[in-house]
C-alpha cells in the first residue's frame, strides 16, 4: 500500500484492518478494527482528518477527502460503494454509499440510510435514518432502507478482509 506520513499527520490502520497495495493512504487518516479499503482507493487526510470505522469497507476507486473546516467520518458497518467521491461529511453507521455517488460538504447520512448510485447528497444536506437518497441531486425517499440488508453486505466485506489478509500474493 501507499502509505504515506504528511508532516506530523500520520495514519493509524487497525492492525486486523486491510489495506490493499494498491490503495493510497495519506495523512490523519484513522481505520478501524477489521475494516477494508481497496484497490485505488485515496484517502487524503490533509487538511483535516479522515476516520473510519470499524467493520467498514471503502470499495475500488473510492476518493475520501476532508476539508479545514470539516473532517470526514465514517461509522461502523457501512459499505462504501465503487468509485464515490466524499468530501468533509459524516456518514453514520450502517450506512450504504452506492457505486458512483458523490456526498459532500456537511452532508450527513443518518444510521441506516442508503445512497443510491450515481446520486449527489449537495452540501449540508440530511438523509435521515432509514431513508434513501437517490438522484442528481438526490431526493429523499423515507423508510425506503433496510440496515440488516446493510449490515450483511458489510459482514461479507469483512469475510473479504480476512481472506484477503491471509491469501492474496502478488505473482508477476
Amino acid at each position: 500500500m501507499a502509505l504515506y506520513a504528511l508532516g506530523d499527520r500520520i495514519p493509524q490502520i487497525d492492525p486486523s484492518a486491510f489495506v490493499h497495495p494498491e490503495a493510497t493512504i495519506i495523512g490523519s487518516v484513522v481505520i478501524g478494527p477489521d475494516s477494508s479499503v481497496w484497490p485505488h482507493a485515496v484517502l487524503r487526510g490533509d487538511a483535516s482528518r479522515i476516520v473510519i470505522g470499524a467493520r467498514t469497507s471503502i470499495q475500488d476507486g473510492a476518493v475520501i477527502h476532508c476539508t479545514h473546516d470539516a473532517e470526514t467520518t465514517i461509522g461502523d458497518d457501512c459499505v462504501i460503494g465503487h468509485l464515490v467521491h466524499m468530501e468533509g461529511c459524516t456518514i453514520e453507521d450502517c450506512c450504504l454509499v452506492g457505486s458512483g455517488s458523490i456526498v459532500l460538504h456537511r452532508a450527513i447520512v443518518r444510521t441506516g440510510a442508503l445512497v443510491g448510485a450515481a446520486a449527489v447528497v449537495t452540501n449540508n444536506m440530511e438523509v435521515p435514518s432509514r431513508a434513501m437518497a437517490l438522484g442528481v441531486p438526490a431526493v429523499i425517499k423515507e423508510n425506503r432502507s433496510d440496515p440488516e440488508l446493510i449490515k450483511l453486505n458489510a459482514a461479507g466485506y469483512v469475510a473479504n478482509t480476512k481472506w484477503y489478509r491471509e491469501q492474496l500474493r502478488r505473482i508477476d
